[in-house]
């Protein structure tokens, strides 16, 4: 993607099946379980760079000692500043003599993270800020061990001032910085209940007080802790959490918007918002890594027992998001590299016809870096079909006994894709400079290009994963590869182009922001029907006051008049540069639903393609968001 947006968070969680001593003797090295959670968030860097924190839980720690602990860092490199202060500890306390790792109750005992449960977060702040405090995990705290909670998740809540609103009428008195604040006391007050239902029941059998905590953690149904507090929640979301008495559990929403995969074999219990990292660091395959199913809820029990529950009724029809298989996941999962090398090829048609059918005549590239895999699957598509084409006219020229050796090295040439590394990620410059100008001219040099490949007469075509609001390409991209002088720059959007806002955990809202919603509002303009824009207006403020369920999309109306062909004509007028040496032609082409999907089968969810979106609270954000922009408000919707 070559700009910048936020997106979905990370969570690791390491749960070790055995005593700290099994993994010194068996690995030799008392770390095992933290070394573990330090690679699962660090193959998971991409989901997050904003801030990092790690939690744990100690097993079986006497009473009046500490056996919840947590770190949080929001500086540059978070994962290795987290990490790194606290092997600076452990070392520190190697060299006092104070822990030995032969000895692991030493480790246990006096090492904060010297413990049994590891939870680990990534963050991209979409809401809530960028300071320390609201890095996860979130953790309440209490002197039983069955009431602390601590929480990290990967997820957006849409209805979060209903939400905050329930917590208030139950005579709560929270502080929202985040919507995780708010989850995390809506679970605490069902823990809650639960413990004290439990506790009053032991209480009236004459249970000795002794044996009450331990009897407390036993009954503790966790399953349907989760079914209870999120019965109301409406949003994506996959959410990792410990109990101070020992249990964890991780949970999905009903769509499966956000991702969680599991592994458990008889040493770890490991959990990771992304299988290929599971497979990394477990040295799996993908089919002993296990996907979280949507509406469901994995818990282990301080025992080791192991127990899936559904705890929300799963839709009908999976909206996992899309943009996880286009972008954001990391593109060495066996499955997202075949789906984005689909997702080349099925640009093809459109590219073959941009270009007029002269490969000869073309160069074929990526920007960003991230599109390279479906720069190979394009590549690929583009040379069948030229084999395809090559062998065509062989077999005519036979027949028309007109074939020759030159005729043959002629064809060869029309027929030969020239594929090149055009642009490179040269160094990455700070562009927080306050003038506009400056930025722009700083930008400009985020990319090198390399010289001499690409000839006056050629077409240039580079894949980009997605195009969301034009900037970049305008500001940014088209100076770049201008410098190659081609008489034309195409630019192939793996994803559709992008007309709604996003509620689920990547930072799109703003519409008035998203290219494609520009041109269509321009193309409205031109034809000199502003008053379609007004009464979209006036019956988003009709229904602004009505529950999710009652709300209609009415912002499709500004679409409907126009084929996706003519949006992106004007996408491809709107970001062309002006003034910058180079006057070549700018067209920009976007991937079809129908093929997206045909890419990304189990991966349905399109609502900031399609404004089809999963749960009623999508359709409040983006009445919203069509409203904000029509009073010209910015912010997010959310």
């Amino acid at each position: 993607m070559s700009e910048l947006i936020k997106h979905e968070c990370g969570i690791a969680l390491v749960r070790l099946l055995k005593p700290l001593g099994y993994y010194q003797e068996k690995y030799g090295n008392i770390l095992y379980g933290f070394n573990k959670l330090f690679l699962l968030m660090e193959k998971q860097h991409n989901r997050g760079q904003d801030g990092a924190g790690i939690g744990c839980v100690k097993l079986d720690m006497p009473a009046g000692q500490a056996f919840m602990f947590r770190e949080r860092d929001n500086g540059r490199n978070p994962i290795d500043r987290v990490i790194k202060k606290q092997i600076k500890a452990y070392r520190s306390l190697l060299d006092k003599g104070i822990i030995y790792p032969e000895f692991p109750q030493t480790v246990k005992e006096h090492w904060n993270f010297g413990a049994e449960i590891l939870l680990g977060h990534l963050r991209y702040g979409t809401s809530g800020g960028y300071g320390k405090s609201v890095c996860q995990p979130y953790f309440r705290k209490s002197p039983w061990p069955t009431r602390n909670l601590m929480l990290a998740g990967n997820f957006n809540m849409t209805n979060l001032e209903t939400l905050n609103r329930t917590l208030i009428d139950r005579g709560a008195h929270p502080i929202f910085d985040t919507d995780t604040q708010t989850v995390l006391e809506e679970m605490g007050y069902h823990l809650d209940e639960e413990h004290t239902r439990i506790y009053h029941q032991l209480r009236d059998a004459a249970v000795p007080s002794d044996q009450t905590s331990s009897i407390i953690s036993e009954r503790l149904d966790v399953a349907e802790i989760l079914k209870e507090a999120g019965e109301h929640w409406d949003g994506g979301y996959a959410l990792a959490g410990m109990i101070g008495n020992g249990d964890c559990f991780v949970t999905r929403d009903p769509g499966g918007i956000r991702p969680a995969y599991y592994f458990k074999d008889d040493e770890v219990l490991a959990v990771a918002s992304e299988r290929v990292a599971l497979m990394s660091i477990f040295d799996q395959s993908a089919d002993t890594v296990h996907e979280v199913q949507p509406g469901h809820a994995i818990v282990m029990k301080k025992n080791g027992e192991l127990s899936e529950s559904q705890v929300r009724t799963p839709v009908s029809t999976r909206t996992s998001c899309s943009f996880e298989r286009i972008y954001f996941s990391r593109g060495n999962d066996p499955e997202i590299y075949q789906e984005r090398k689909s997702l080349g090829q099925a640009l093809v048609k459109k590219i073959l016809k941009s270009i007029d059918d002269d490969i000869e005549n073309s160069v074929f590239s990526y920007i960003p870096n991230t599109a390279e895999t479906a720069y190979y699957g394009m590549m690929d598509e583009l040379r069948r079909e030229g084999r395809r084409r090559l062998k065509a006219a062989i077999l005519a020229a036979h027949q028309e006994n007109r074939f020759s050796e030159p005729l043959l090295e002629d064809l060869m040439a029309k027929h030969m894709v020239r594929g090149e590394k055009i642009a490179h990620k040269d160094i990455k410059l700070r562009t927080f400079i306050s003038q506009e100008k400056s930025r722009i001219q700083l930008a400009t040099h985020v990319y090198d290009i390399t010289y001499g490949v690409v000839k006056p007469n050629d077409c240039l075509v580079c894949v980009d994963d997605s195009i969301v609001r034009g900037t970049t390409l305008k500001q940014s991209i088209f100076r770049i590869l201008g410098r190659t002088n081609p008489r034309k720059i195409i630019i192939a959007s793996t994803a559709p182009q992008i007309r709604y806002p996003d509620c689920y955990g990547i930072d799109m809202s703003e519409m008035g922001k998203f290219v494609a919603f520009q041109a269509a509002i321009e193309l409205h303009k031109e034809l000199g029907q502003q008053a379609l824009i007004q009464e979209v207006y006036q019956d988003c403020y009709q229904q602004a006051n009505k529950p999710g369920t009652e709300m209609v999309n009415h912002v499709k109306r500004i679409y409907e008049p126009f084929t996706t062909e003519g949006i992106s004509a004007k996408i491809s007028q709107l970001v062309a540069p002006k003034n910058n040496g180079w006057d070549g032609e700018v067209e920009i082409i976007y991937q079809d639903i129908d093929d997206l999907h045909a890419a990304c089968p189990d991966h349905n969810g399109d609502w900031y393609f399609t404004g089809d979106y999963p749960t009623p609270g999508g359709l409040a954000t983006l009445n919203r968001a069509f409203m904000f922009y029509f009073e010209n408000k910015a912010g997010r919707s959310y």
